[in-house]
């Protein structure tokens, strides 16, 4: 749409007056914008501008660090400054490459960063708890490599395995 007054930019502004109860609605450009309403007005703001608020340091124990520039995915080739740009991630991938950098944006973004809305159908409630538990055993599997204990990793291990087979044959 162009502008209004000068027909001659694209339209970026909505400019809304009330004059003796009369509502007055003009769709202008930022120039004619400007001039009209003795007012500044910043460029429109892009995805990217807007997700950018989504990065700054003030999201307490999860932040993490400032990614390395270099690091790309090896499936599409994209970077953390390229998500950052567009707020789009390039494949599935992108959130094993860049899931440490992710979660605190999403977590800002939704509340949490596991899903805890509806099942899809089919899923029974046993299903879900199963899935659940097999999660959080494999993170103390983890913590319990990290610590090295191995006879607790492997009593772990083989209980992944067995409620996986169980989860695979309902």
């Amino acid at each position: 749409m162009l502008c209004q007054l000068c027909q001659k930019r694209v339209a970026t502004v909505h400019f809304t007056q009330i004059i003796n109860n009369n509502r007055v609605e003009m769709y202008l450009c930022e120039k004619c914008a400007n001039e009209k309403g003795n007012m500044n007005f910043i460029s429109p703001l892009s995805l990217g501008d807007f997700l950018s608020g989504f990065f700054s340091t003030d999201i307490g124990d999860s932040y993490i660090a400032t990614p390395d520039v270099n690091t790309r995915c090896e499936v599409c080739g994209m970077s953390f400054n390229d998500f950052q740009s567009t707020g789009k991630i390039g494949c599935n991938n992108c959130y094993k490459i860049f899931g440490d950098r992710l979660k605190p944006i999403i977590k800002r973004l939704h509340g949490n960063v596991e899903h805890i809305g509806k099942a899809p159908s089919g899923f029974s409630d046993s299903m879900i708890k199963t899935t659940k538990e097999i999660e959080k055993l494999k993170e103390e599997l983890n913590r319990a490599i990290q610590a090295e204990e191995y006879e607790k990793a492997a009593l772990l291990r083989d209980k992944i395995k067995e409620l996986e087979s169980r989860s695979s044959g309902q």
